[in-house]
């Protein structure tokens, strides 16, 4: 019986124009994958844009870059399929501009080996340093350096070598411990299937050489088992399973594994495959596991190894590459989706960026589409993991943007924060409900949101006036005089709004609990923000009230005179002038301020906001 091909999976990267197309069409004609009259086809279809097949099996942040396909982010990556004598081979094409960074993220995210190309006219460029640390980050240990068009430069050796020692020094720096390089020509095929005449100083292997003896999977095989919950499976009463995609390790009946993050033990009863039950099952395997006795675990759980688990933290480290065009902000809410578990995540610090040109460190505020830094990153809820560098499918997750529900980065775990460990919930004798009895009202917050000079805080302290009044316990919290003390610190850049609605939504969250009503008066422009704010609150206890002023409305006002500073460019950043407002778009109220007085105004909402903070309703 002929024994099964294994399969490698590659990642061709490099500068424009430096031949990555021409190079995989000579491979697959060397291979008999295609004939000669179709190369010129072939190598135009290689260049064209779109991603064509093979996500499923390629890569590490599947369901995620998948799904963005579809809702507005292109990621550009062309797969080909072929096979020598041998082995199979996947690999993924992304494209060379610098713009598309994400793109050569996502063709490495499970790359056993990168095919990274050098102009041999051109030598190591800045592309090339980019790619090469990309290909480290995501963890590609093997890497070939084909120094590509070698036939336009007469097949010098000194060219050859003189590229080879410059990208030693670079390979060094990025802590590559080893390189095969070798002399190509895609269109005359040198060194590609066969050694080439024209190169008698290079010895070494052929490109197939190289491929057909790679190590494929290595990692996967080498690790602990793991296996993500994608479903629990109970056809009947008699049957309990847990289906999944086994992503390192092996499994067999009797074998011990440790649930997580609840941490529960047992012993693997049965492996269920579409074939029937297996004695034992490898990495890559989709089966359905059974256990010896019930056990609490469902979808987003991790099934591991009991004698080497994951682990589990609300707290992480992560490098961050930013995929959105939308800037990631400190701050700002998406879900974390990690293997089949998903949780709300706060990037709580970015401890800096890098200048991929240069690979040095930079501080920043923010992230912008395509860079990559390193951040702290709080979640709402402890997850399993491992570190990226010891394990890629339980170490890499992707950043969603709950807005637009689109894929806007990805995260490479380093570790878990030591107060994520030692931190816990101090649990108090004195709940929020307790408060709210010896207040003999319910707890609300309402945001009152819009433009400078819409009316907010005059609206917002008269319905305090009334409120009181009624014998409500309330507090006020208004912007200008929040940013005299708490967010003394923040400017008014969007990373800086941001951090401001953070901080201020949970002082809310926190008055709330304490069973009061709290008034916030922000312009808190973005809409990202608002939600944010809503999720702390218990359901039904937010009120977003939009006091929906025009700007020509609120700028002929211009109480404090800064619409006329921001017009003079005196004042950057303002909103409604150089920075952008989000209206609500189904506000618990709407106040039209251009026409209706505060005093009504602060009518409506008292008796909408009596009747809701009534003890016992």
């Amino acid at each position: 019986m002929a024994r099964e091909k294994s399969l490698l999976r590659l990642v061709t990267c490099g500068s424009v124009d430096d031949g990555k197309s021409t190079l995989i069409g000579r491979l697959m004609y060397d291979l008999g994958c295609v004939p000669e009259d179709q190369l010129a086809a072939l190598e135009a279809e290689s260049r064209s844009v779109g991603t064509r097949g093979g996500e499923l099996d390629y890569a590490l942040l599947v369901d995620g870059l998948i799904a963005e396909r579809e809702q507005g982010i292109t990621i550009d990556v062309a797969y080909r399929y072929f096979a020598s004598e041998k082995r199979k081979f996947i690999v993924a094409d992304a494209p060379g501009h610098t713009q598309y960074t994400r793109n050569m993220v996502t063709a490495a995210s499970n790359a056993d080996l990168a095919i990274l190309l050098i102009d041999a006219r051109k030598g190591v460029l800045t592309q090339t340093r980019r790619h090469a640390f990309i290909c480290a980050l995501m963890g590609v240990k093997q890497i070939v350096l084909a120094v590509t068009k070698m036939d336009l430069v007469g097949y010098a050796e000194d060219v050859f070598a003189r590229i080879v020692a410059d990208f030693s020094t670079l390979a060094e720096t990025l802590e590559i411990k080893q390189f095969a390089a070798l002399p190509v020509s895609g269109v005359s095929g040198d060194n590609i299937a066969a050694r080439s005449s024209a190169t008698p100083w290079y010895a070494g292997p052929t490109l197939i050489e190289l491929l057909e003896t790679a190590q494929a999977d290595e990692w996967r095989a080498a690790r602990p088992f793991r296996m993500a919950v994608q479903s629990v499976v109970r056809p009947d009463q008699d049957f309990r399973g847990f289906a999944g995609r086994i992503s390192s390790g092996a499994i067999a009946p009797g074998d011990a594994v440790r649930v997580l993050p609840s941490g529960r033990t047992a012993k693997i009863a049965r492996i269920v495959t579409a074939d029937g039950d297996v004695p034992r099952a490898i990495a890559g395997q989709s089966v359905t596991l059974t256990l010896d006795h019930e056990i609490d675990c469902s979808r987003g759980d991790v099934i591991a190894a009991a004698a080497d688990p994951c682990e589990i933290s609300d707290q992480l480290q992560a490098t961050l590459i930013w995929m959105s065009d939308a800037p990631l902000f400190p701050g700002r809410r998406y879900t974390l989706k990690l293997g089949a578990a998903t949780a709300n995540a706060t990037v709580t610090e970015l401890k800096h960026s890098f200048d991929i040109d240069t690979l040095a460190q930079r501080q920043a505020r923010q992230l912008e589409a395509n860079e990559i830094g390193v951040g702290n990153v709080s979640l709402d809820r402890p997850l399993a993991f491992d570190p990226f560098a010891r394990n890629r499918d339980t170490g890499g997750f992707i950043l969603i943007d709950q807005e637009t529900n689109e894929t806007a980065g990805a995260g490479l775990i380093h570790f878990a924060l030591r107060r994520g460990q030692n931190v816990h919930w101090q649990a108090l004798t004195i709940d929020r409900d307790a408060h709210a009895a010896l207040k003999r009202q319910r707890p609300a917050i309402l945001w009152f949101t819009g433009l400078s000079g819409a009316g907010k805080s005059t609206i917002a302290n008269l319905v305090e006036k009334k409120l009181f009044a009624l014998g409500r316990h309330t507090v006020l919290l208004d912007g200008d005089n929040i940013r005299h003390g708490l967010n003394r610190d923040l400017g008014f850049t969007q990373a800086d709004r941001v951090e401001n609605i953070r901080r201020v939504a949970e002082v809310a969250k926190l008055m709330a609990d304490a069973g009061l009503i709290v008034l916030v008066a922000f312009i808190s422009p973005f809409r990202h923000e608002r939600d944010m704010a809503r999720s702390l609150a218990h359901p039904g206890e937010f009120f977003e009230i939009f006091v929906d002023a025009p700007l020509a409305v609120a700028e002929q006002r211009d109480p404090k005179g800064l619409y006329k500073k921001a017009r003079a460019g005196e004042l950057k950043n303002f909103t409604g002038v150089d920075s952008p407002y989000e209206p609500p778009e189904a506000p618990e109220i709407r106040i039209d301020a251009a026409t209706m007085s505060a005093e009504d105004a602060a009518d409506l909402i008292v008796a909408r906001i009596a009747a809701a903070t009534s003890f016992g309703t």
